[in-house]
């Protein structure tokens, strides 16, 4: 059996979750969150936990119930504590500024740059160089995190550009003659 299917999902107070015939949804402050079910994998739920079980013994069957888990994991954990990425802006004149549910970002292009979050998805700016993407579905928040950092990666030579808080860029060295 899979390593990380053997540990149980504790389900907090405050969260409440549905097992229908062929989806999870898993409800609690920050919204309601759906995952469709795998026909290889039995999921119990008891006490306040839940538990992970394959079907048969086939490698398939023992991959997704990690997989299943996890993701089962991953959705208490948005509904309860949410999920954010922050990305930084380098560059000189970079700057982003949180509008609603739209970011307006200066990135070195003779446009602003506007970006239009999606449902559940929110954006602040704490400071003109750092971008907060917050929201309940892991997934998504890393997808849109990936998509704003698209619009001007960060260049080998210099540094310029959005990037993950903790990411590193290696600089590459000029040529010499």
């Amino acid at each position: 059996m899979s390593r990380v299917a053997k540990m149980p999902v504790a389900i907090p107070p405050g969260v409440d979750v549905v097992i229908g015939a062929d989806r999870i949804t898993v409800k609690g402050s920050l919204g309601a969150l759906e995952q469709n079910l795998n026909a290889l994998v039995k999921i119990e739920s008891h006490d306040g936990h839940m538990t992970f079980v394959p079907v048969d013994e086939s490698t398939a069957a023992n991959a997704m119930s990690g997989t299943m888990r996890q993701l089962v994991n991953n959705m208490v954990n948005g509904v309860t504590k949410g999920f954010e990425k922050k990305l930084m802006l380098v560059g000189v004149g970079f700057k982003a500024v949180a509008q609603g549910s739209k970011l307006n970002m200066q990135i070195g292009f003779s446009h602003p740059v506007d970006f239009v979050m999606p449902e559940g998805i929110t954006v602040e700016t704490p400071a003109p160089t750092e971008i907060l993407i917050k929201g309940a579905d892991r997934q998504r928040v890393g997808q849109i995190a990936a998509e704003v950092r698209s619009t001007r990666p960060p260049e080998p030579y210099k540094g310029k550009g959005i990037r993950y808080s903790d990411e590193r860029i290696v600089i590459k060295e000029t040529k010499k003659k």
